[in-house]
């Protein structure tokens, strides 16, 4: 199959050379009939006047004879067919059963349509004959008598040749073809450079667009003339300036929240950390407290664990927005550091470790660690037990997966669960947990340069953490 070229300078060029072979082919054609039909009328009209002026000065007697006149002999006859022969040319001259000819066609070759014209007026054809074309003049004298014309009962044939005029048209044929070529060749190049001419200020836009998607806001282009690509460029000038006007409002803001973030999460802390502090007291004196009271404590103690979670997340969001997040890789026991996480946390009865003792990585222990308890707690709160935790070594990673065997993440929800303050479902809107976890661990994957992916199992859910070896 044909591949059409679909570029707009492949367009052009072929629009431009489809134009020049067309005007070409016309020019050429019109050129070549015109030359053709000159050659074969002056071709016509010096055999007729041939033929008319040395049939006119026949001085023998012919047609009806006279008293004293004798009829023309075959010698005469030889003479006028001689008179009318010449290069390559077959003459016939006939009267009254006499037949004298120059050359080697016979009456045979000429045709009987034209042989019967040849009695009432001068006739031309062209005919071949032996597969070569000629120009046939038939005519038969007429004598005029006082003032009347009467048939002579004398014709003659004459077969000019056309092959010099088949030669020189041939000639015109390659002349032309050759010209075409060359008008081609010139077109095509002319096309190739009006069509970089023509393309150029595209190809800059093009470029100007790509550094814009690439970030460079600051892109222009120079303004060149007065027609429609240099409209086009000032447009992009303008569209270019306002893009970056906006960009620069909207880091501008986005800087300001996550300063006011960052700056609320801090402020928070020194009051968190005196209310933890008296949480842990009434923590301890909740248990000798009237049910209803001890009830409102423990919720209290709830809400600030919560917030204190909640502070804790935006502090470190916070720190991956602002780019100071650093990783410092060490050697880590893989197992060793799952069950750290997990003893910590005292979660180690409800969840099912699946990893060697000698499975060895070089990672960031602490963002480590908050990897595995977003992904463990998130199962814990959201899904149902059995809860298996399961790290293996791999070609060029270390794998590490969560798998809950609850009712498992809403299909529609999975693209959402690494978005920030996202929880699946109105049932969990109000339910214990930032909305942060997922997003926090996603990040501190990104910092090893891994991966993390989430899918429904049956019952469940699996999440799948991919890191580099380091």
């Amino acid at each position: 199959m044909i591949r059409i070229p679909t570029g707009l300078r492949a367009r052009l060029v072929i629009t431009f050379t489809l134009v020049a072979v067309t005007a070409t082919l016309v020019v050429a054609t019109i050129g070549y009939e015109l030359a053709k039909s000159a050659l074969v009328t002056r071709t016509e009209t010096t055999a007729l006047d041939l033929v008319t002026r040395e049939l006119s000065s026949i001085t023998f007697p012919i047609g009806t004879l006279r008293p004293g006149e004798a009829a023309p002999t075959h010698r005469e006859l030889e003479v006028l067919a001689h008179a009318l022969s010449g290069p390559g040319r077959t003459v016939l001259v006939e009267y009254d059963g006499l037949v004298a000819s120059e050359g080697p066609l016979t009456l045979r070759d000429v045709p009987n349509e034209l042989y019967g014209r040849a009695n009432q007026s001068l006739v031309t054809q062209r005919t071949i004959v032996h597969d070569e074309l000629y120009l046939l003049v038939g005519a038969e004298v007429y004598r005029d008598e006082e003032g009347v014309s009467e048939a002579t009962g004398l014709r003659a044939f004459v077969f000019f040749p056309l092959q010099d005029d088949e030669a020189q048209l041939a000639t015109l044929r390659t002349t032309l073809a050759r010209t075409g070529v060359v008008i081609v060749l010139i077109a095509l190049g002319v096309a190739l450079l009006s069509a970089r001419q023509v393309l150029l200020p595209v190809r800059r836009l093009s470029a100007a667009a790509q550094a814009l998607g690439q970030g460079r806001l600051d892109t222009r282009l120079p303004v060149h003339g007065q027609d429609e690509l240099a409209e086009l460029t000032a447009q992009f000038n303008d569209a270019a300036a306002a893009l970056e006007l906006s960009v620069a409002e909207l880091r501008s803001l986005e800087a300001m929240s996550r300063r006011f973030v960052a700056d609320v999460s801090h402020e928070l802390r020194t009051p968190l950390t005196s209310m933890t502090a008296v949480a842990d007291m009434l923590s301890d004196e909740a248990s000798r407290l009237p049910q209803a009271p001890a009830e409102a404590v423990r919720l209290v103690l709830r809400e600030i664990e919560r917030l204190r979670e909640l502070v804790e997340h935006l502090i470190e969001v916070s720190r991956f927005d602002a780019g100071t997040a650093t990783l410092n890789l060490e050697p880590v026991s893989v197992a060793d550091a799952i069950d750290d996480c997990l003893k910590t946390r005292g979660w180690s009865e409800q969840v099912t470790v699946r990893a060697s003792q000698g499975l060895t990585e070089n990672l960031d222990p602490r963002r480590f660690d908050v990897i595995v308890a977003n992904l463990v707690g998130n199962a814990l709160k959201h899904g149902a037990p059995p809860v298996v935790v399961s790290a293996r070594a791999t070609e060029n990673g270390l794998e590490v997966k969560v798998r809950d065997h609850g009712e498992g993440i809403p299909p529609e929800a999975l693209p959402h669960v690494f978005d920030r303050f996202f929880k699946a479902g109105a049932g969990r809107a109000r339910s214990q947990g930032s909305g942060l976890g997922l997003a926090i661990a996603k990040a501190n994957v990104q910092l090893h340069g891994g991966t993390i992916s989430v899918r429904r199992q049956n019952p469940g859910t699996l999440f799948t953490v991919w890191l580099p070896h380091a």
